[in-house]
């Protein structure tokens, strides 16, 4: 059985074209650097967000002390798209990225409420999928089995010998529900089985498909 895609994954819909036809017109192109802050967690949301290049990850601090992180977004994706008035998450740029970025009124004084509407119910639909693959994937009982899980969606969707990881460890074991200490070693031990091959830290290759994918299930 083969792991359902549990990030954000580049083949899925896109809002109407309506919407994206606006936010081509009236949007505008910012860079942002590895780690900056692209809006804050409560701030009000006021913009709509498109990624171009690079990735974006959403990270949430509660009032602990910890951070969550909610998600990894990639070029072609909107992201910001929240109903409510204010952002529960705030959203980084885990590489260097280029985001394409307009205000919402702009949007709705161009396409109207109604598409303005359309685009958050789809982005709402989207994210409650984001959320149940993310549970899924911290359901598994065992570390190795959410590494594993997490190796696979991304190998599955690269769809290519070897595969690029933007976020580092504390990102992966923030995602997983796990400490850094656990995501290496796992990760190591899946090395030596030969189940994966890591060149370097960001970049692996996956040698035994079969075996990855029942550690993932």
């Amino acid at each position: 059985m083969t792991l359902a895609y549990p990030l954000s994954d580049p083949r899925t819909e896109v809002p109407a074209a309506s919407l994206t036809g606006v936010m081509d017109r009236l949007g505008v192109q910012m860079r942002f650097a590895r780690n900056a802050e692209i809006y804050a967690q409560d701030d009000e949301v006021e913009h709509l967000y498109r990624l171009v290049s690079g990735c974006v990850r959403t990270v949430r601090l509660t009032s602990d002390g910890r951070r969550q992180l909610g998600d990894f977004y990639y070029p072609g994706d909107l992201f910001g798209l929240e109903p409510g008035p204010d952002h529960r998450f705030s959203a980084e740029a885990l590489s260097e990225c280029t985001v394409q970025v307009v205000r919402r009124s702009a949007v709705r004084a161009s396409a109207g409420d109604a598409e303005l509407d359309r685009a958050i119910l789809t982005a709402t639909h989207r994210e409650l999928q984001r959320t149940q693959n993310h549970l899924m994937l911290l359901a598994r009982k065992s570390a190795r089995g959410k590494v594993a899980a997490f190796l696979l969606a991304h190998a599955e969707a690269a769809e290519q010998d070897r595969v690029e990881l933007l976020m580092g460890r504390q990102d992966m074991a923030d995602y997983l529900g796990l400490t850094i200490e656990t995501v290496s070693r796992t990760l190591t031990q899946l090395q030596d089985a030969s189940v994966v091959e890591f060149p370097s830290t960001r970049r692996f290759s996956v040698k035994r498909w079969e075996t990855l994918e029942r550690l993932a299930e």
